[in-house]
């Protein structure tokens, strides 16, 4: 048994490159190993900065791990090494960092750390905003620069410590103004494009926005270990209770207006699914708009299930530590109001203590209800008002009909009597029936029935009277229980259905991962937390764990409260999609892991179909070509004989090319293509790639600075992208070939006048074997492109597809230039304004 202490995690987040990350993780190890803790350094990128390499002075560095890579030499981190020296802290720089393949048994430099924890070794890490998993395509869009590493989200929250380094963008630029950051030729190209104040502020509140939600879960785990109920206002949570309703619009906005009050302020809907009956009068299509309001608002909407609405909606806000809870005033009429007691929102304000509500006007206020509510069993006012009201009633009405005495026979003050009683018995059930029954008879026999201001109960006729009053009472008492046990089954029943309806529409709209399904049901049940174990755990009954499965060898796990007979009803359910989402989980893992196989099947069919002909071709004219000159039958003339030898020698050649891209595609998909790349003038190469295409229009290519690449590999990409142009060119137009340079970039661009090719399926050109738009198929393999993509790829290039201004397709080769041996620099690389041809 593995009894080794897993290591602890400490995270430094750079709000953006150059603030600082680095120094400050180099300068915590200098404080710990001061402190005599045995502290390492297994990796540090010190970027050539003079004041980060200084803090490496009096630290132990683990020496790097040389690697070699498509001709390139690199280093890396030598996890073997550190695991071998078993320091307690291992400083490692570049949280996100790819591993070079074949240099390590990991792929990414933070599995390399997780190995690190695993062993008991404590890391001290750093990583960007920009290189977070969730934040990439953010990032992208405000700076205009693809991130293509990055760290999975969950796997930085793990961290024990996440501490923010920040600077105001006025003071970074300064820091790489004053040549701190970059050297001094990157400088002007960072300041004008990745390093602009607006960028810089938004990936500032970028990483705050970020570190408070981390340090929010912190805050809820403590909260929920503590058993802290009271709310602590440490960040605007804004919960607006809906109902339904016409008015629920404008609540939401309302609620949405005062969350953004406050930065990072919470906005959260909910509906309590009530099983009183007043859910019954729900309009689910207003909740579903309603759901799409919030989400569009930037909220999130909850469904919970509560026998009380009031307690429902408080439990929840504090659950969420919500600060202020929104509510629409009541529907009700005044006179509603005054014979039903106090409503919702009244006992809301009641129970709320800390959390502010805010009572918010409609245009329903005070009209009443869409539809007429049923109460589902009798409320503490009708326990209390039945028997009162069955020992006033019947005196009451005793002392109006002593006033009207002699004008209302006895036949009609007993039924009078028993209207009252009726009455009474709808108000209070069987208990109060059966006070007023007894009080309405004593009192009919004393003050209405001869002798007069006597009581005569030894006549029949008197205890007929009072056993008819009784059994009417009773019956009308149960009638009225029978009615409320109905409603209260059928309430019950639409309020499981409508929660069970709006969980099954989340996962319709595939929104609901297994961990945000565990907490919907735990917000949904009220309970303090809910897993997903594969054992069900030992407890003991009332102890407020209840456990349910949920599917083969799952189940879920809810701890807070025992749940009731009819809650574990829901939460099978529940449970039920728990279990689907686990299988769809494994379902999609399983996918994932047959599809490199499918492709790769795929690869192989088009391969042999695309063998099949367009190797058979050059083989079969060559080989017809050799096979006539070898003929005795036939005497040819010189002209002919010259002519059989180019046609064996141009489809030899034909098939020597076709060769030579299998081989080469093949290479750089085992990643073994030999790469020798060095500084390269596009003069130098030009001449020979454009050979084989006649009449090409040459721009722009005599001032643009050498670039770093294959030389051979770059001229085989132009004469590739050249000839497919050519042949998509009318005639009469020619291919056009230009060239610009910007941010230690440049970009060649291969313009056609052909058709073009819609957007949407630009990116099977780059498939192997595909002919994409063409007619003729004897014009190749369809590897061109695809080749072509991969070669300038393994040059650290990229090859992307445009429209070309006034009709056809551009193809767009960037390249890093010369003096960036170590490629483009994601921090100052901005895309190249398109130049129209």
């Amino acid at each position: 048994m593995n009894d080794v202490r897993r290591g602890r995690l400490k995270v430094y987040l750079g709000a953006a490159p150059g603030v600082g990350k680095t120094y400050r993780m180099l300068d915590e190890a200098r404080r710990r190993a001061a402190r005599g803790a045995d502290v390492v350094v297994g990796f540090a990128e010190c970027h050539g900065r003079p004041l980060t390499e200084a803090m490496l002075d009096g630290l132990e560095v683990v020496p790097r791990s040389p690697c070699a890579y498509r001709g390139g030499y690199f280093e890396e981190m030598d996890l073997p090494a550190v695991l071998a020296r078993r320091p307690e802290v291992a400083v490692v720089d570049e949280f996100a960092h790819s591993n070079v393949p074949g240099g390590g048994r990991n792929a990414k430099r933070w599995q390399d750390i997780d190995v690190l924890l695993a062993a008991g070794i404590d890391v001290v890490t750093a990583v960007n905003v920009q290189h977070l998993a969730s934040l990439k395509d953010v990032v992208e869009k405000i700076t205009g620069v693809p991130q293509h590493e990055t760290v999975p989200d969950e796997v930085v929250r793990r961290a024990r410590q996440i501490e923010l380094i920040d600077m105001p963008p006025e003071g970074l630029r300064r820091r790489m103004a004053h040549g701190n950051i970059y050297a001094p030729e990157k400088i002007d190209a960072a300041l004008a494009n990745y390093f602009r104040p607006g960028n810089l502020t938004a990936l500032r509140q970028l990483a705050l926005l970020w570190v408070a939600d981390r340090v929010d879960e912190a805050l809820h785990t403590y909260r929920a270990e503590h058993a802290i109920g009271g709310v602590w206002e440490t960040r605007e949570r804004v919960v607006v209770a809906l109902t339904g309703g016409p008015e629920g619009d404008t609540l939401i906005r309302r609620a949405a207006r005062i969350a953004d009050r406050s930065a990072g302020g919470d906005l959260l809907a909910v509906h309590v699914a009530r099983s009183d009956g007043l859910a019954a009068g729900v309009s689910h299509a207003s909740l579903a708009r309603q759901r799409r309001l919030v989400e569009d608002l930037g909220g999130s909407y909850h469904s919970v299930v509560g026998d009380g609405v009031a307690t429902a909606l408080v439990d929840f806000a504090r659950t969420e530590n919500a600060t202020q809870l929104v509510l629409g005033t009541s529907r009700r009429g005044r006179l509603e109001r005054f014979l039903t007691g106090p409503g919702t929102g009244e006992t809301v304000t009641e129970l709320s203590g800390d959390i502010d509500v805010h009572r918010v006007t409609h245009e329903r206020a005070g009209r009443g209800t869409l539809l007429p509510s049923r109460r589902r069993t009798l409320s503490t006012a009708r326990l209390i008002a039945g028997p009162v009201a069955g020992l006033v009633l019947p005196v009451l009405l005793t002392f109006c009909l002593a006033q009207v005495r002699g004008t209302v026979n006895l036949t009609s003050e007993a039924l009078l009597f028993l209207l009252a009683v009726v009455g009474v018995a709808c108000i209070g059930g069987v208990a109060s029936a059966v006070i007023a029954s007894v009080t309405a008879s004593l009192l009919l026999n004393y003050w209405f029935i001869p002798p007069i201001g006597q009581f005569t109960l030894d006549d029949p006729n008197a205890l007929l009277a009072l056993g008819v009053f009784t059994v009417v009472a009773a019956t009308v008492a149960a009638v009225v229980d029978r009615s409320l046990r109905l409603s209260r089954r059928s309430a019950r029943a639409t309020a499981e259905a409508e929660t069970m309806s709006s969980l099954a529409g989340s996962i319709v709209r595939g929104g609901q991962t297994i961990p945000a399904l565990l907490e919907r049901t735990r917000e949904t049940f009220g309970t303090d937390s809910a897993e997903l174990v594969d054992a069900p755990p030992d407890h003991e009954v009332g102890s407020g764990v209840t456990t349910v499965p949920a599917g083969p060898g799952a189940y879920l796990v809810l701890r807070g409260r025992t749940l009731s007979s009819s809650e574990r009803r829901v939460l099978a359910a529940f449970a039920a999609h728990v279990g689907s989402a686990v299988e769809r989980a494994q379902l999609a893992e399983a996918a994932a892991e047959i599809e490199p196989v499918k492709a790769a099947d795929r690869l192989r069919t088009a391969l042999l179909r695309a063998v099949g002909h367009d190797l058979r071709t050059p083989l079969a004219a060559g080989w017809a070509a050799v096979t006539s000159l070898r003929g005795r039958d036939v005497e040819f003339s010189e002209e002919d004989r010259d002519e059989l030898l180019a046609t064996a020698d141009e489809s030899m050649a034909k098939l020597n090319r076709l060769l030579e891209n299998l081989l080469d595609l093949s290479r750089l998909e085992a990643g073994v293509l030999p790469l020798n790349l060095r500084a390269t003038s596009l003069e130098e190469v030009l001449p020979m790639a454009l050979a084989d295409v006649p009449d090409v229009d040459l721009r722009d290519v005599e001032s643009i600075p050498p670039v770093l690449v294959d030389p051979p590999l770059l001229e085989r990409v132009i004469a590739n992208l050249a000839g497919n142009a050519a042949r998509h060119t009318p005639a009469g137009r020619r291919v056009m070939v230009t060239a610009s340079a910007l941010g230690g970039r440049v970009e060649l661009r291969v313009v056609d006048r052909g058709p073009g090719l819609p957007t949407t399926g630009r990116e099977r050109l780059f498939e192997p074997f595909q002919r994409l738009g063409d007619t003729d198929n004897t014009t190749g393999l369809g590897l061109g492109l695809a080749l072509a993509r991969g070669l300038t790829e393994a040059m650290n290039g990229s090859l992307t597809p445009e429209d070309t201004p006034g009709g056809g397709l551009t193809m767009v080769v960037s390249l890093p230039l010369a003096d960036r041996a170590s490629g483009p620099d994601p921090a100052t690389a901005t895309p190249t304004p398109h130049r129209a041809p």
